[in-house]
């Protein structure tokens, strides 16, 4: 469709204008794509209500897609309609609404951590104790800044998080030595980046206008950087950004593999242990629910589920 390109390009245009993640960019231009798709390719301005309805009820009923991928791409569609076309989205829609399923989250004990993080080569396994340690996701232990981390207070902030949130969440003292050396590295290689006339990164939002230097800057540096420098893909600049996620995902599945844990897991397993491990040590289930940053209390709760699952403090009539 000829039309293609330059919708994409006006999408792409209002969600970098409204700063939204580069991560919701993808998802929002994945779900508008498969819109186009399942109604033959048919510009989205000839469509509306009753064609979202009848592209939400096929994922709920032919794809069979969770809750919350229906509603991400709902939301996509909405962003288009509402925020690309300006138009009115006060549809009353009677799509078929995707069966939420009862979902348990894979933990893991200490033990296997500890087996799994000693198979992890590199900075990698730096990354993933900060994961687990401070219980951050991917992302978020990624795109750490320099300045966001106080060796002194202990403590991370993490800044405009998922739901552009911000919250704190504590520094284990355990990696405060790791992380400080680590540092000493990172810094021998934004000083090479600076001789050789490059040690830019990139700056979150308007920052970059309003503090033109900051970009050159030690405490905006990345705690995890990429091994090499890239081309910026919206103005061909070259800096150095953060490590790349799938590197983390493909060390921690090496990990597992050696270590032999017959679980599933993945980056975001830590996360889950982190919050279990605090319950099981007594701490209040409102005090993780702040170090997670979750909003409602219900989405913390998942963990004490978790932690009786099997029917743990029942005595089994077998064991009789």
């Amino acid at each position: 469709m000829s039309s293609q390109p330059k919708l994409f390009d006006q999408i792409r245009s209002v969600l970098r204008r409204r700063h939204y993640s580069y991560k919701t960019e993808k998802s929002y231009i994945y779900w508008v794509r498969q819109f186009v798709a399942f109604h033959g390719m048919k510009s989205p301005r000839e469509m509306g209500a009753s064609e979202v309805e009848a592209f939400l009820t096929h994922l709920a009923v032919h794809q069979q897609v969770a809750p919350s991928t229906q509603n991400q791409a709902f939301s996509a569609l909405l962003f288009l309609y509402r925020e690309v076309y300006q138009r009115d989205t006060n549809w009353n829609l009677d799509a078929e609404r995707a069966v939420p399923k009862r979902y348990l989250p894979t933990v893991l004990t200490q033990e296997e951590v500890q087996a799994i993080l000693q198979n992890i080569p590199g900075v990698y396994q730096l990354v993933v104790k900060v994961l687990y340690g401070s219980g951050l996701r991917l992302s978020e232990g990624l795109q750490l800044r320099v300045k966001d981390l106080d060796f002194a207070q202990r403590q991370i902030v993490l800044r405009d998080t998922k739901g552009r949130e911000s919250r704190v969440t504590m520094l284990p003292d355990s990696l405060v030595d790791p992380l400080q050396q680590h540092l000493q590295w990172v810094k021998r290689i934004y000083r090479q980046d600076l001789e050789q006339g490059y040690g830019l990164v990139r700056l979150p939002y308007a920052l970059q206008r309003k503090y033109p230097n900051a970009e050159r800057e030690w405490v905006w540096q990345y705690v995890f950087p990429a091994f090499s420098r890239a081309l910026g893909r919206e103005d061909g600049v070259v800096r150095r950004h953060h490590l790349h996620e799938s590197g983390v995902q493909k060390a921690v599945k090496q990990g597992v593999r050696v270590a032999g844990i017959q679980k599933r897991v993945s980056c975001h397993t830590f996360r889950h242990s982190f919050a279990t491990h605090l319950l099981q040590n007594g701490y209040d289930i409102r005090t993780v629910q702040e170090l997670l940053g979750h909003k409602d209390v219900k989405t913390t709760m998942i963990y004490t589920h978790v932690l009786n699952r099997g029917g743990r403090g029942v005595r089994s009539p077998l064991d009789g």
